[in-house]
């Protein structure tokens, strides 16, 4: 019954993976599990739910058997804005379309001696989930006559779709007294389109392998590790690092992404403190730093000259991102848990690179959180959360100022996005 139990969950979570998307700390999650979503992500030294192979593989041990199912509601408001431009009917703003997409997540683990464990954590990452309509540009062809296009020039709708489905089998391994470690193999699966960008075909080393080909999907493999150790008087310090995940290239979108369409994940590593000077009172203060640039699709200037889809080739341009969180809990009594929290990070766009980013525009910064659990017995608790992340804005020259023969033809461009969340989960011990 047990096992039916989580295979049926690890096949719905798969079933849904194609509405991942969700972008704060970059196009990574604020946070993984309902209960580190409630605190801001903090979620490096937390020991009550079963997303170790997301955050710290290491907790799992001090998590006793236990299985959590949830699904979040996540709303970016995303809108791109062109004005300065000598073309005039460059000028424009557009907002994407796609503004709702329901986020599930998935954990369960088992105790299998007094100081092991063996679980699984199944999420998410994503973010580059856009749909600008064509509106109202018009764009020169070689003759320069104008024409009906979308915000770079392409025809038809302008957007991007990139879904990464995880699973983190977790060992955890208690080595003494309150000090553990853990690991999590990562699988990885990941699928990527792009519309309307045809213009990008002009600077590409396979203009073919640009856009409008529909989905693309790779495989691929890294490893998490961690370690938490509790210190007496109410102290805890943990830390983790995961890899690079090594994945395969979009082979339809070749001629987009640096190294022949290679689209590797970042190597990314986090520490954390926790403090519960109280039974009711618990606090928890994270710092992460994500490798962004480590990554040439992700990392590489979009003024590099070698034609796209090259090793050195134009990317995004994000640069490493650091990332603070810090959250509270405050238990009110056995039944009701609340949660707040605040997180500040990077911004991983700079002004140079903003038309290459109008098609994922991850710029936000801030993100305030709010959650809760209810026990309805020892063994059954239902959890929630919510996130809203402040508008932000990066604005730069336009990378037409370069590509037409017009001075400042393009202008400015100015890409902005707020986000909201709203999560459920269910969580059982057995």
């Amino acid at each position: 019954m047990k096992r039916s139990r989580l295979l049926s969950a690890l096949l719905a979570t798969g079933c849904l993976a194609p509405q991942i998307t969700l972008a704060t700390d970059g196009y990574f999650s604020h946070g993984y599990g309902m209960k580190s979503k409630g605190m801001a992500g903090a979620s490096i030294t937390r020991t009550d739910d079963t997303f170790g192979g997301a955050n710290n593989p290491a907790q799992m041990v001090f998590v006793g058997d236990r299985l959590d199912a949830g699904l979040d509601w996540f709303s970016p408001d995303r809108d791109v804005e062109r004005s300065g431009a000598a073309i005039a009917p460059l000028n424009g703003k557009v907002t994407s379309g796609q503004k709702n997409f329901f986020i599930p997540e998935f954990g369960y683990n088992r105790m299998i001696s007094s100081d092991m464990s063996l679980g699984v954590t199944v999420y998410g990452n994503g973010g580059m989930n856009t749909a600008f309509k064509q509106g109202a540009y018009q764009c020169p062809n070689a003759r320069f006559q104008f024409g009906p296009a979308n915000a770079l020039c392409g025809s038809g709708k302008l957007g991007v779709d990139l879904s990464q489905l995880l699973i983190a089998p977790t060992l955890a391994w208690k080595f003494t007294e309150g000090h553990s470690l853990g690991v999590s193999p990562l699988f990885g699966y990941q699928r990527f389109k792009i519309e309307g960008a045809q213009l990008f075909g002009q600077l590409s080393s396979s203009p073919g392998n640009v856009s409008n080909n529909g989905y693309s999907s790779s495989t691929g493999y890294g490893v998490r590790i961690g370690y938490l150790g509790h210190i007496g008087d109410g102290f805890r310090i943990g830390a983790s690092y995961a890899s690079r995940m090594k994945m395969g290239e979009f082979d339809k979108y070749k001629g987009l992404f640096a190294e022949q369409g290679g689209f590797d994940l970042p190597a990314h590593y986090a520490v954390g403190v926790g403090f519960q000077p109280t039974r009711e009172l618990l606090v928890l203060l994270d710092f992460k730093r994500i490798l962004y640039s480590s990554v040439n699709a992700i990392g590489n200037r979009s003024s590099n000259q070698a034609p796209l889809g090259s090793g050195g080739g134009p990317g995004f341009g994000w640069q490493d991102t650091d990332v603070v969180k810090l959250g509270v809990e405050y238990a009110v009594d056995k039944s009701l848990t609340l949660r707040a929290g605040f997180g500040k990070s990077d911004n991983p766009i700079q002004s140079r690179d903003v038309t290459f980013n109008i098609l994922a525009p991850g710029v936000v910064q801030e993100h305030y959180t709010l959650g809760l659990t209810y026990n309805v017995d020892k063994n059954i608790e239902w959890s929630g959360a919510y996130m809203h992340a402040p508008r932000k804005t990066v604005t730069g020259s336009s990378l037409f100022n370069a590509l037409f023969p017009v001075p400042n033809a393009g202008g400015n461009e100015t890409i902005g996005m707020s986000q909201n969340s709203l999560g459920i989960a269910f969580s059982m011990r057995y």
